[in-house]
């Protein structure tokens, strides 16, 4: 993918409302260089994928095909690309999150089922909020990571040191004996969010509701979206209670083993996990 192909890039995902700009691409273009493919048929562009690699965990996203070449092998070859390209850079998981009619055509090449996870859409609000949770000092950031790490399964530093470093964007922490045991960042534009990753150890679903609403609080009034695990009872049926709505579901799929450890787990997007 090019500078050349950013227009492109836009147009084609505004046919999903994915809601992308330029800035967006730039961003993953400047993540992973090599990783952004832009597909031709002769000299016209027909699709786009994106990838980005994490040492042993890579992911892959932003994958769309004009309509016209559909069904007719070209997804096929994107999806392949990019298997190979990543794989040549020694990652031995590919992990995306798959619109779930979509299953069978990432099945078919060599992707396994793993978890479903619903996209929610809701606001931020005012509500009673535990002390102890603050916000993420810049010394901080290499103990996020690690922690991330841990339950990733490969370091995100790549792409969470820009997110954390970024003005207006947030990041709360939980601390307990000095020991991290959860935090969540969030993506802050005009009154809108993106909130992920949030990571919490497993089995701390109070811990995770309790960033969610100090998060929350901070973002009274905002446009806030968040991709969250199904199985997360807990965490949805709070999600719910403030009034947050499902727009869609996803499936997590893998191509290799799965590296990620149990945890209570909030994407970070879906296009890089």
């Amino acid at each position: 993918m090019s500078i050349e192909d950013l227009e492109f890039a836009v147009q084609i995902t505004d046919t999903m409302d994915w809601g992308m700009i330029k800035e967006d691409f730039e961003f993953m273009m400047h993540l992973e260089p090599e990783g952004c493919f832009t597909l031709f048929s002769n000299s016209e562009r027909i699709g786009i994928a994106t990838t980005i690699s994490f040492g042993k965990i890579g992911w892959f996203g932003n994958f769309i095909v004009n309509e016209a070449h559909r069904g007719k092998g070209a997804g096929s070859l994107l999806v392949k690309h990019s298997i190979k390209y990543l794989t040549a850079r020694n990652v031995e998981t590919i992990g995306l999150y798959a619109y779930m009619d979509k299953i069978p055509f990432y099945e078919r090449l060599g992707f396994r089922y793993d978890s479903d996870f619903m996209v929610l859409s809701g606001k931020g609000l005012s509500s009673p909020i535990k002390t102890g949770f603050r916000e993420v000092k810049e010394k901080e950031i290499k103990t996020i990571i690690e922690f991330d790490h841990s339950c990733f399964g490969a370091s995100r530093k790549k792409i969470l040191k820009p997110i954390l470093l970024k003005k207006n964007n947030l990041c709360y922490a939980s601390f307990e004996d000095g020991q991290l045991t959860g935090y969540a960042a969030v993506k802050v534009y005009k009154g809108m969010a993106d909130l992920g990753p949030l990571i919490c150890k497993y089995g701390r679903s109070d811990m995770a509701i309790a960033i969610l609403k100090t998060v929350l609080n901070r973002l009274k009034g905002f446009e806030i979206s968040l991709c969250a695990p199904k199985k997360e009872s807990e965490l949805l049926d709070f999600l719910t209670k403030s009034g947050f709505h499902e727009r869609f579901r996803v499936a997590r799929m893998f191509y290799g083993s799965s590296l990620i450890r149990d945890c209570i787990y909030v994407a970070e997007s879906l296009e890089r996990g």
